[in-house]
């Protein structure tokens, strides 16, 4: 009956999703309508709900999770100081001439915005704005375009420093922690956001190489796809190179304190939105008005991230209420071929989740109940996390409610079928990625501090 209750749960507050209903008020609705009839049927302890007020205060006082709204806020100032637009007009000016340079063009600048910003909503709306319009006027295949727009502008998801890595950074030292004590480890380990930052840097830059192999070869087999166009340069070469410096500086001004150990990540997100702010002032796009826009804006994206995690504190409370986790640990270590069939499922199930889940309720909902039973079977933890990262950059392109599919068709008309056409090479590429990563496992340590 227990597992009636918990899988119920479960499946209740996501088909409430699909209807619509803001996510944070659902997690914790459902989940307090479970526990009622829960308590009243007899199967559900109240005693659980009586750790709300820590987990909140927890959430609340947590150091790691302060760097999020300052990360975007920065984010917000580089996209107010439109970075992007110089960055690939220049960029366009430097490759456009060649076969496919524009398509190499919209490459370099994704991975730069990436590193720099690390919000996908932004950059996907932003690329799409500049790039489409361009990029079909010069002869380029519309597919081809957006798809390459939605993967670059999803790049903020795996290339530091990255949101998505501090919330998952923060849900697997939890985890990690948990996993220890469980098995009976009262010294735990820690791993840090610093930890999946360093990881990340190369599987990401792998991720970018491959989607330029794309590109290669559809030069070589297409090449009326990505034509080369008329364009001259005509600005100077060294202020071509200097519009690369403002996101340069900006990667190593946080990237480069977090790896080598000067500043937490929250520190070294505020260096970067001091930086962010001062680049700003220097294109001269930043006034009172703006920033009081962008500091709405973050007020706004902050408060929502807090809420989802609020209310998938009381989800996993009630889950455990029910013995969910209990039931999940036992399903996965009891399926036959070991600790990797267990990892693979979870895998699949995070891949077809994110059709319909945004990464945040994935990250907050679903890591917090497995990542401890993988863990515990020895796992590593910062293995685990970029293969996470790079599973939840799927969700923004999988059909039909990949978020890049929508921010891009918000300000485009391309066809519906176009675009998928376009992100599908992009997802198995994702994909092959993975695989790589489950094979080599190391390239996920070869940088650390």
């Amino acid at each position: 009956m227990e597992a009636m209750w918990a899988l119920s749960l479960f499946f209740v507050v996501a088909a409430v999703l699909l209807i619509g209903f803001p996510v944070a008020f659902t997690l914790g609705g459902v989940s307090l309508w479970f526990a009622l009839i829960g308590y009243f049927a007899g199967w559900f302890d109240t005693a659980f709900l009586m750790a709300m007020p820590n987990r909140i205060y927890g959430i609340m006082t947590n150091v790691t999770l302060m760097a999020v709204p300052v990360f975007v806020f920065m984010g917000l100032v580089l996209e107010k100081a439109k970075l992007a637009e110089s960055l690939l007009e220049n960029m366009t000016a430097l490759l456009g001439g060649a076969k496919g340079g524009m398509g190499f063009a919209l490459l370099i600048v994704g991975t730069l915005l990436a590193a720099s910003t690390g919000i996908v909503g932004a950059t996907v709306v932003t690329l799409s704005l500049l790039a489409l319009p361009v990029m079909k006027k010069n002869g380029y295949d519309e597919s081809l375009s957006a798809g390459t727009i939605c993967a670059t502008g999803t790049l903020g998801q795996i290339i530091p420093p990255s949101i998505v890595l501090v919330l998952l950074g923060d849900v697997l030292s939890n985890a990690y922690q948990q996993a220890q004590i469980d098995m009976g480890v009262f010294s735990p380990k820690t791993v840090s956001v610093g930890d999946l930052f360093a990881g990340a840097i190369i599987p990401g830059f792998i991720l970018v190489g491959f989607y330029a192999l794309y590109w290669v070869y559809i030069i070589i087999k297409h090449p009326h796809k990505a034509p080369a166009t008329k364009s001259k340069l005509t600005k100077p070469m060294g202020q071509i190179l200097a519009s690369l410096l403002p996101p340069l500086f900006l990667i190593v001004a946080v990237l480069g304190s977090i790896i080598s150990g000067i500043a937490s990540p929250t520190e070294a997100a505020s260096v970067g939105a001091v930086g962010a702010v001062f680049l700003a002032y220097l294109n001269k796009q930043m006034s009172q008005s703006v920033l009081l826009e962008i500091g709405r804006e973050t007020v706004k994206v902050t408060a929502m991230i807090f809420m989802i995690l609020i209310g998938a504190a009381l989800f996993s409370l009630v889950f455990k209420g029910f013995n969910g986790d209990v039931i999940v640990r036992d399903f996965l270590t009891d399926l036959p071929g070991g600790k990797f069939t267990g990892f693979i499922v979870v895998m699949l199930v995070m891949f077809f989740l994110g059709f319909i889940l945004d990464f945040i309720e994935i990250t907050f909902v679903i890591i917090p109940i497995v990542g401890p039973i993988l863990l515990s079977q020895g796992f590593d933890p910062v293995w685990l996390g970029i293969m996470f990262a790079i599973n939840l950059q799927t969700s923004f392109l999988t059909p039909p409610f990949g978020f890049a599919l929508f921010y891009l068709k918000g300000v485009s008309d391309i066809d519906s079928k176009k675009l998928y056409k376009g992100v599908l090479p992009f997802i198995l590429i994702q994909i092959l990625v993975l695989i790589l990563l489950t094979w080599q496992p190391k390239l996920t340590s070869l940088i650390s501090f």
